[in-house]
């Protein structure tokens, strides 16, 4: 039987390696983003099916599900990607973005499993997959909206493991630290304006500096984790953390 997939954040990143390692594997995707130019494009290249969705809406979760199973005939695996990163102090964070943080990277999640939970019992083979981070784990300064988030997803994985084990449902996080995607090289290129040093030196300084591997992930390094715990191979793998963060906190 073809098994299906649901990725968020597919436009571009690690949701779009996700999209595409899941497609050469054979799986058809249905790829959500509120990016509707790239998250076309990307999909077009993979051949995945497009859903165009701004998932701090509730309803909107719910009908990126609806659209994925009337276009797919299910949803056996969903892929939680979506997010991004803010950097305030907490006496400095706006209001207004951590609403969207929150609404983006622990409301969609629940709202998203919630719809696609009779489907992915129904398969015998559901399977939940958040992309934590390694800051799912420990925290760094001015990074409230985004650590509260990313610790947040773990609990949601270990409740939905509970429930779904009884079904064949498993339910994982994969977290990794610094991730080479569009958002983080800009952030690199920022960090290097700022501080007057070269991007290279960014990155083994501060974003490595912790990491026993000085190396930046890929988003395939993610997307390859991935399709491994959507595979019948992790059939036992349940309430898990994956954790590919270069010995960050070996420490």
């Amino acid at each position: 039987m073809t098994r299906t997939a649901l990725v968020t954040g597919g436009a571009s990143g690690i949701g779009r390696a996700c999209v595409e390692t899941l497609r050469e594997v054979g799986y058809p995707v249905a790829s959500v983003d509120v990016d509707e130019a790239g998250g076309r494009e990307a999909a077009r290249a993979s051949g995945a099916a497009f859903v165009h969705a701004d998932l701090t809406d509730p309803a909107a979760c719910r009908g990126a599900v609806d659209q994925a199973v009337e276009r797919l005939g299910g949803v056996d695996v969903l892929v939680n990607v979506a997010g991004f990163q803010h950097l305030a102090a907490i006496d400095d964070f706006a209001d207004e973005v951590w609403d969207a943080m929150l609404a983006l990277m622990v409301s969609a999640p629940f709202h998203l499993t919630k719809r696609a939970w009779p489907y992915l019992v129904r398969s015998g083979h559901g399977r939940v997959i958040h992309i934590g981070s390694v800051h799912s784990t420990v925290a760094s300064p001015f990074k409230v909206g985004y650590v509260t988030a990313k610790h947040a997803l773990l609990g949601h994985m270990r409740v939905a493991a509970l429930e779904g084990g009884p079904h064949g449902v498993t339910s994982n996080a994969v977290c990794p630290a610094y991730v080479r995607t569009p958002l983080v090289e800009a952030q690199i290129e920022d960090q290097a304006r700022t501080r007057g040093i070269a991007p290279a030196e960014v990155e083994e300084k501060v974003f490595l500096e912790q990491a026993a591997i000085k190396r930046m992930l890929t988003p395939r390094d993610v997307a390859a984790s991935v399709r491994w715990l959507a595979s019948e191979a992790a059939w036992g793998i349940t309430g898990s953390v994956h954790t590919i963060d270069l010995g960050w906190t070996a420490r």
